[in-house]
């Protein structure tokens, strides 16, 4: 069985321009995000989804210094740049992650990629409503990333990769796919609270704090208790809202003829 792993990394950004080439420490986050996804033993093959913009040489210079591929594909059809990335590998499941989560956990990869193909799952994601904003983490098979591609015809599904998939599925796999919501193992952290993700200036101020006090190589729960004991920095990011890009393609949604 082959699990390939795929980050989405793009130079450009409407709130935080080269936000993931951002350094703490004399480390971009895109360097600490490739880093400790390396790290989950459940991973064949780890690639980069970059674009085609100028831009991008600098996140090719990063992944050369990992030792991490790369393909380079459209802006704003991300699910075709996506699939792009994927379609030469051959691989059994697939692990979509997004560059904008430089603490991603490598332990939170293996225990989805783990229930997902133990329970023939198409799809399986964490449950925005048991983890923080930043841990975001999708398997899905490749055969529901390639029905996806050739199915999906509104703008925030291409934009955004699954929506195709999710809205189409079931637990019990009633619709088109089989699909979970992964729920964490340490209580419930509501999404909305708890933000180590990278969107806005505010964001890298928080992580640049995180980094700088407990290092790159914690497990996500330490990162999170830092925050619970120093609530003067969780308030520091915390009005912002989960998934506020999704949100706006849908209310700019249109169909792709």
């Amino acid at each position: 069985m082959k699990i390939l792993a795929i980050t989405q990394a793009r130079y450009g950004s409407t709130r935080l321009p080269a936000k993931i080439l951002k350094e703490v420490n004399g480390q971009s986050l895109l360097e600490i995000h490739l880093r400790r996804i390396l790290q989950a033993r459940s991973i064949d093959k780890l690639k980069i989804a970059t674009t085609d913009e100028e831009g991008s040489v600098y996140i090719v210079q990063v992944a050369d210094k990992v030792g991490v591929e790369y393909f380079k594909g459209s802006v704003d059809d991300v699910l075709s740049r996506f699939y792009g990335t994927a379609e030469p590998e051959h691989p059994d499941y697939v692990i979509r992650l997004t560059s904008d989560c430089p603490l991603i956990d490598p332990s939170v990869i293996d225990d989805i990629v783990d229930f997902a193909t133990s329970h023939d799952y198409d799809y399986v994601r964490t449950d925005p409503a048991c983890f923080p904003d930043g841990l975001d983490t999708e398997v899905m098979k490749f055969q529901a990333l390639e029905k996806a591609f050739k199915k999906a015809n509104l703008t925030s599904e291409r934009e955004h990769v699954t929506p195709y998939i999710w809205k189409n599925g079931t637990a019990e796999g009633r619709d088109l796919f089989k699909t979970f919501y992964f729920q964490n193992k340490e209580g419930v952290f509501n999404a909305s609270d708890y933000r180590i993700t990278l969107d806005e200036p505010e964001d890298f101020q928080v992580l640049s704090a995180l980094i700088d006090r407990l290092g790159t190589g914690r497990y996500w729960k330490e990162y999170i208790d830092y925050l619970l004991s120093h609530p003067e920095l969780k308030s520091v990011n915390s009005k912002f809202g989960y998934n506020e890009g999704y949100d706006k393609s849908l209310k700019n949604d249109k169909e792709i003829k």
